[in-house]
């Protein structure tokens, strides 16, 4: 059979890379940002790697040219457990099948495959993506009973919010998600964004994506009152909340999660978060100060106590009025926080360099 590699728009130069699969560090990478919806193409050829794992499952295709020339493809999906979900598994797709693969195409060129359909070695048609990249992830369902025990609660809180939280509740993607619409950049942020481009984004190079990036992520959160903080855990990192306005230690230096206070309003928690280092505020590119930033996250509990209305408000001498983005968070009975980890993989980040004659940056970075 022969392999074919079909587009909307031609083929680029042939040039292939082969890069080993490895997990580094937590991260997420933004969709919008990789991939363009408007650009679809098709791809036959030969699975070379699998790899069935977090953060993304991924598949390496050896693709041959009319040529007699060889491309190597990569074709990037979902996480373990939203591909479970739909009936995925390991086996699903192995090393030496032949199939074909129809998505969303790499921005600038590169040669990856945001996969919505793809035909099996055994001619049958699967969809893992069935839709919008986000509806995989969002889920308006609770899976809890108010009257679980969720954890110990050594101070008494007006809400009880300790336990396991899904954060796909109401989820829509971290990028181009922030209001209000038009940006209302200053002239230092604009100046800025215009000069920022996609292969810089922290989390695709296995950097702590951070805040406030960490609060947009769908990943399922357990949330642990310690007496005097809260310790939030997800795929991203674990943070603390101090409560009770402490005050920040004298030369705190900046991190990615900063430093958080909180405090309880009636049904809702209020936390404010400091000290941060530079960094995206979502996939798109929208800087952050990380110096000047302050961000408001406000928790509304709901009556039944199963779920949550987040918001986070920026304040950042980027923009000339505070940028919002809104979540939802539901209760799960469980402390499962992600099924066989959450890794960063950093192949399409390297593939991207390479394709781009950008590979140097790592060295000058």
């Amino acid at each position: 059979m022969t392999k074919e590699v079909s587009f909307t728009q031609s083929v680029l130069t042939a040039f292939a890379l082969s890069i080993s699969l490895v997990t580094i560090v937590q991260a997420h990478h933004g969709f919008a940002f990789e991939f363009d919806p408007e650009q679809q193409g098709t791809v036959s050829g030969v699975v070379t790697n699998v790899r069935f794992a977090n953060p993304h499952v991924v598949y390496m295709l050896d693709v041959e040219m009319g040529d007699g020339k060889s491309e190597e493809w990569l074709l990037l999906t979902h996480n373990v457990g939203v591909m479970r979900q739909q009936g995925w598994d390991k086996q699903t797709v192995a090393v030496g099948d032949l199939i074909e693969a129809s998505g969303s195409l790499g921005r600038g060129g590169t040669k990856k495959l945001s996969l919505d359909s793809i035909v099996l070695a055994d001619g049958s048609r699967r969809t893992p993506r069935g839709g919008e990249y986000s509806d995989a992830y969002t889920t308006n369902e609770v899976n809890a009973n108010a009257e679980s025990f969720y954890g110990i609660t050594p101070n008494d809180y007006p809400i009880d919010i300790t336990g396991t939280w899904n954060n796909r509740y109401k989820f829509r993607l971290t990028v181009d998600d922030l209001e209000p619409k038009p940006t209302p950049f200053t002239e230092a942020g604009r100046k800025v964004f215009d000069a920022t481009e996609n292969w810089q984004d922290p989390a695709k190079s296995c950097k702590a994506a951070g805040l406030p990036r960490w609060f947009g992520a769908p990943f399922t959160q357990e949330i642990l009152d310690a007496g005097s903080h809260y310790i939030m855990t997800n795929p991203f990192g674990t943070r603390r909340v101090w409560m009770n306005e402490r005050e920040s230690p004298e030369h705190l230096l900046a991190s990615p999660l900063g430093f958080s206070v909180g405090r309880w309003e009636d049904n809702v928690l209020i936390i404010e978060t400091t000290h941060l280092l530079a960094a995206w505020l979502d996939g798109s590119g929208l800087p952050m100060s990380g110096e000047g930033t302050r961000l408001v996250e406000t928790y509304a509990v709901s009556d039944d106590r199963l779920t949550m209305e987040r918001e986070m408000t920026i304040y950042d001498p980027y923009y000339s009025a505070p940028l919002v983005r809104s979540r939802g968070s539901a209760r799960e009975d469980g402390l499962e926080l992600a099924e066989g980890g959450s890794g960063c993989d950093p192949t399409s980040y390297l593939r991207d360099l390479w394709q781009q004659g950008r590979i140097e940056t790592l060295w000058n970075d």
